[in-house]
């Protein structure tokens, strides 16, 4: 069954009203950066509904299966260029702090995430409420993606950081997932949430010094808005302090 044969009827009424309020950001005529996994994918077919009424937008896909699925939808592609930045970038979270740092990357396309949020203008987050968190590690593991020949040594120094690390196995093989950068992804669990933002920046900055970790599911301060669905077809919209409103 095609991606577009799932109607966005049938999805999280929650996700389905904040992939809905994310649309009234895109103006005609942007570059919109597409995030990875399944909330990208509801905006991704709400946006090419858009641009089948009319809509002039171009998008540049974080991961192969987004840019599939925009094909599908009918959302013109392009590459990311030297000449200029993204216009916005919509996406997803696993976990949202009240300052607006995030835990990400748990569909192993973090670095692409990464690239595209970098290359924004502003990156505009969507969740349900269960993904709003006190403190960043309470409900998931972290994402820390690695160069497979450095897994061991890695593996090593994210212990001796005080993290617990598992491989991210494929579901059907069973053997090591790799991502499209051909790389591993490894989970590493908290043995308690960050403690606050100056935590999360500390451990950033010594997983990020690992040899041969590329990066991490830790996305500090890149995150414009959060826009929070709820159930009823609310939408609470999160600004970060001195993002234009």
């Amino acid at each position: 069954m095609s991606p577009l044969d799932v109607r966005p009827g049938d999805d999280d009424p929650a996700m389905l009203a904040a992939a809905a309020r994310a649309l009234e950001l895109v103006a005609d005529g942007a570059l919109v950066g597409l995030g990875s996994g399944r909330t990208a994918s509801l905006f991704v077919r709400l946006l090419g509904a858009r641009v089948r009424d009319g809509l002039r937008v171009t998008g540049v896909p974080a991961s192969g299966a987004t840019a599939e699925l925009a094909r599908e939808a009918g959302i013109p592609l392009a590459p990311l260029s030297e000449d200029g930045l993204l216009d916005i970038t919509v996406d997803g979270a696993d976990e949202v702090a009240p300052n607006l740092d995030l835990i990400k990357g748990h569909g192993g396309a973090l670095v692409r995430e990464r690239v595209i949020a970098a290359a924004s203008k502003r990156q505009v987050i969507l969740v349900g409420e269960g993904k709003l968190v006190r403190l960043l590690g309470e409900r998931f593991a972290l994402p820390v993606e690695v160069i497979p020949f450095a897994a061991g040594p890695v593996m090593r120094a994210i212990k001796a950081a005080g993290l617990h690390p598992r491989v991210r196995l494929d579901e059907m093989t069973g053997s090591e997932f790799l991502n499209e950068n051909g790389n591993i992804t490894l989970g590493c669990a908290f043995a308690a949430p960050l403690a606050d933002a100056h935590a999360a920046r500390a451990l950033e900055a010594t997983l990020r010094a690992i040899p041969g970790v590329v990066d991490t599911g830790l996305f500090l301060g890149t995150a414009e808005r959060v826009l929070v669905g709820h159930a009823d077809g609310r939408v609470d919209t999160m600004v970060r302090d001195g993002a234009v409103r």
